[in-house]
């Protein structure tokens, strides 16, 4: 099964200011700001949804086709990608654009500041989906570009084409109306349990009928693991233990790649979330989205001791 990622693809810049940022701005001067913070260096990471859960999947062994589109400074992520067998061949490189970046400042107090540039991905990744073999694709449509995400779901469906849709941060960019276009029909629709209230309130659906909308409803809910909804019928998946939370940031993406993985095994929806688990495990003990690396023997020794046999 290939497996397709629409999604974003990003670099993280990422800078920590040695004091507080309170110490540095008058409140009563708020309305004319003009703030100068000195950082100690930058540290660039690579990023966006789309190369996140494609990395992921890299290291349990698939090659999945991002949809993305990026800019004139690529080149450095590109290598890193096809590092890990991953193609390139379904990104779009706008030349007039910079790859889309997340310019993020943290002070001393973990207060951040963070700007962020879109750049590349406010143009569509232009992916002839027609090359897609329905009988043997996967797809899910994560937080990028907008039309991205409209438009795949709906080729996906029109074309029978088994998708997940995850619309993350981008939940507050659609109409509730276009929500309700976009994950109906799919597979499954995942979110967070804040971003199931955010679609909720948007759409103005009960949980009921938008469950009834998708085959399957997965809530994630941190280190209280995630549930999958079955019209109706809702099973708990645990989350792995990690010897040291580093960093959450990434855990997300991590999991749905365990997800994919699973499903691609013709694992049940449930038995996929147990990779996810598995997957957002290693995510959460390292700094960045794509830090954390291990062997697929290392990842089956580390789910069955939480699950089992994973070829049960």
């Amino acid at each position: 099964m290939q497996i397709y990622i629409t999604g974003s693809l990003a670099f993280d810049r990422i800078m920590t200011f040695p004091d507080k940022f309170s110490n540095h701005i008058l409140p009563d001067k708020i309305h004319i700001l003009n703030v100068c913070f000195l950082v100690d260096g930058l540290d660039e990471r690579f990023g966006g949804t789309g190369g996140n859960i494609a990395y992921s999947l890299a290291l349990l062994g698939e090659k999945p086709t991002i949809l993305s589109q990026v800019g004139k400074d690529f080149d450095k992520y590109a290598e890193w990608l096809q590092k890990y067998g991953i193609s390139i061949e379904g990104i779009c490189t706008i030349d007039s654009e910079f790859t889309a970046g997340a310019y993020i400042t943290t002070d001393m107090s973990d207060n951040q500041i963070t700007g962020f540039n879109p750049g590349a991905m406010k143009h569509p990744s232009q992916f002839d989906m027609k090359t897609i073999d329905p009988k043997e694709a996967l797809g899910i449509i994560s937080p990028g570009n907008l039309n991205d995400m409209m438009d795949h779901p709906k080729y996906y469906r029109e074309n029978n084409i088994p998708f997940i849709f995850d619309p993350g941060q981008q939940i507050p960019a659609f109409s509730g109306e276009q929500l309700v276009d976009a994950f109906d029909g799919a597979e499954i629709l995942i979110t967070n349990d804040y971003e199931l209230e955010m679609i909720l309130n948007s759409t103005g659906l009960t949980k009921e009928q938008v469950v009834d909308k998708v085959s399957y409803l997965i809530t994630t809910l941190g280190e209280k693991g995630s549930v999958v909804n079955c019209k109706g019928e809702e099973t708990r998946v645990d989350a792995v233990p990690v010897e040291k939370v580093v960093d959450p940031t990434g855990a997300g993406d991590a999991f749905r790649s365990g997800l994919l993985k699973g499903l691609s095994m013709d694992k049940t929806v449930v038995d996929a979330c147990k990779l996810g688990s598995v997957c957002a495990a290693y995510a959460v003990e390292h700094s960045g989205t794509q830090e954390h690396s291990f062997t697929m023997e290392e990842f089956t020794q580390r789910f069955e001791s939480s699950f089992g046999d994973l070829n049960s």
